[in-house]
């Protein structure tokens, strides 16, 4: 009897032994694999403020692991990406000029205008504020003291959305950078520019989003925060292939519709929330 004991104890350790070794058995995923189209890369031609903010690099791997696009990122002023699609070196854009986008569409060159985000320009500058801009009841006081004091003033200069909303600001008497030495045009990015502004102790129009992503690496404080008149619409527009030729019209279709969907809404609703304790960019209402 000892002896059959012995064996079934013996039999016994041996399986446990087994199972201990054994490796765990992997569910099969229920996930289809991604096939990669056949045109995979989309060429995006877009403002600097969606790449300099982080939000492209943030939201562009989901999209890529869930459609087996790859997309090209050709980051300018508004006016030189939408001038990158014209000459038929993008499928779709993501600016931030009304007008320009209008004129655009207009002239043939684009499908159709779909406004779906916005942030909000703001007027950074030195600590101490030598205009007096805080507590200005607009954007246009705010640079009408900028003007009277002759404070250095960082132009974009580069016919970016955020160039033209600052000349849009200043109205038809804006600076001359030839006659007025305080105002200096950069021809420059937002990120390039702000880094200037701070080394030179000077005034600024920045997208918050842009702001806030380099505000760590800067002497400067936002002074105007989210006036009426400084209200930043960003809009996708794929570029019209009956124009021009050679475009990945799939693509850009694929892109705008996954910038559109929940997923997307989700994930933009919440960029900044965590490093920043604000989102940096809001949704339209659908």
């Amino acid at each position: 009897m000892k002896k059959v004991l012995a064996i079934l104890l013996a039999v016994v350790f041996v399986l446990s032994l087994a199972a201990c070794g054994a490796k765990p058995v992997e569910e099969p995923s229920t996930e289809a694999p991604v096939s990669t189209p056949e045109n995979a890369v989309i060429r995006l031609s877009t403002t600097t403020s969606v790449n300099d903010s982080g939000l492209l690099p943030y939201l562009l791997p989901t999209f890529e692991a869930k459609t087996g696009y790859k997309v090209e990122v050709q980051s300018a002023g508004t006016g030189a990406a939408i001038q990158k699609a014209k000459d038929g070196n993008a499928d779709v854009i993501l600016v931030h000029a009304k007008a320009s986008e209008e004129e655009f569409i207009n002239e043939g060159y684009g499908v159709e205008r779909i406004p779906f985000m916005y942030n909000f320009f703001v007027i950074v500058g030195p600590k101490d504020d030598p205009a007096g801009v805080n507590g200005s009841e607009n954007a246009n006081a705010a640079f009408e003291k900028i003007r009277s004091s002759e404070s250095k003033f960082i132009s974009r200069g580069d016919e970016s959305g955020t160039h033209k909303a600052e000349l849009k600001i200043w109205g038809e008497n804006a600076p001359d950078a030839e006659k007025d030495s305080w105002y200096i045009s950069a021809g420059q990015g937002m990120g390039a520019c702000l880094t200037m502004a701070s080394e030179q102790q000077a005034y600024c129009l920045t997208d918050k989003a842009t702001f806030l992503s380099m505000k760590d690496e800067l002497n400067l404080d936002i002074v105007l925060n989210e006036g009426d008149d400084m209200k930043n619409t960003y809009s996708l527009i794929a570029v019209n292939p009956e124009k021009i030729d050679g475009l990945n019209t799939d693509g850009a279709k694929a892109f705008i519709d996954w910038m559109l969907s929940d997923e997307a809404s989700e994930l933009i609703a919440k960029y900044g929330e965590e490093e920043f304790g604000v989102a940096l960019f809001t949704l339209l209402e659908k």
